[in-house]
């Protein structure tokens, strides 16, 4: 793992650029069947910041959050996170740097339904080696954090409302003390007022320490929440503005 380790480790420090993606591009199939599902996407996120992607469905949202964070390779170009080239590593690389580094918040929450609360918080920990005692205490540490009540540790998925839910897929995202978090769609499936109160406790706990966050949303309730919301289409980032005014066109 040293060469992976060693190969950008100071970029960060350099430029002040937790994310940094160059000519992205990425193609799925071959032939005429190939889809370019991303063409040559740049893009800059900042430690401290919440980076917001926007745009229709099927413009390359996902498949840039999922090579941000090590799970897709790209067909072309460069992408750097924390200073660490996940186009230069091995599987086994990519794999442990993401449980160690960069944190999930998933649109369907994606907790195990056999676990209690406070163990589906824990799982990463596990993961890692940690103590079930350990894992447990840091969990119910973090669920507090994003102001989850006591009472309801001890309960299962199936007996927790949809922004309970939320709140210990937040959770989970951040009990190991990620870099990066990465949200897909994190308020869709919640009512205006939850989806508010969700957007501030991610901005609270989750860019403490320097994290870089980054949200996939259609749900324009939350643009305000956002740093810089980068509007994507057709596969490539359009413009990167600073306020949902901008990206209306309302101011330039």
């Amino acid at each position: 793992m040293r060469a992976f380790e060693e190969l950008n480790m100071n970029e960060t420090e350099k430029n002040g650029v937790a994310v940094k993606c160059t000519g992205l591009r990425k193609i799925f199939g071959e032939g005429t069947a190939a889809v370019q599902a991303l063409r040559g996407v740049d893009l800059d996120v900042r430690p401290g910041e919440l980076m917001m992607l926007v745009g229709p469905s099927g413009c390359g949202k996902t498949t840039l959050i999922s090579i941000i964070a090590g799970i897709l390779d790209q067909s072309e170009g460069e992408c750097v996170v924390f200073g660490h080239n996940f186009r230069a590593a091995r599987q086994s690389e990519k794999t442990r740097y993401r449980g160690e580094n960069i944190g999930f918040v998933f649109q369907a929450y994606n907790l195990i339904p056999t676990l209690t609360a406070a163990e589906n918080v824990a799982v990463p920990l596990l993961v890692q080696g940690e103590s079930r005692r350990k894992a447990t205490e840091r969990a119910r540490e973090v669920l507090r954090q994003v102001n989850f009540d006591d009472r309801m540790m001890g309960a299962m998925p199936s007996q927790l409302s949809g922004g309970q839910q939320q709140r210990v897929a937040i959770a989970r995202a951040l009990v190991h003390q990620p870099k990066l978090v990465v949200c897909d769609e994190p308020t869709s499936a919640l009512d205006h007022e939850t989806g508010q109160t969700i957007m501030e406790l991610l901005r609270k706990v989750a860019l403490q320490d320097g994290r870089a966050l980054i949200v996939v949303t259609h749900d324009a309730r939350i643009f305000g929440f956002a740093d810089r919301i980068a509007k994507m289409d057709d596969g490539h980032i359009e413009r990167v503005v600073n306020s949902p005014a901008e990206l209306n066109g309302t101011r330039k």
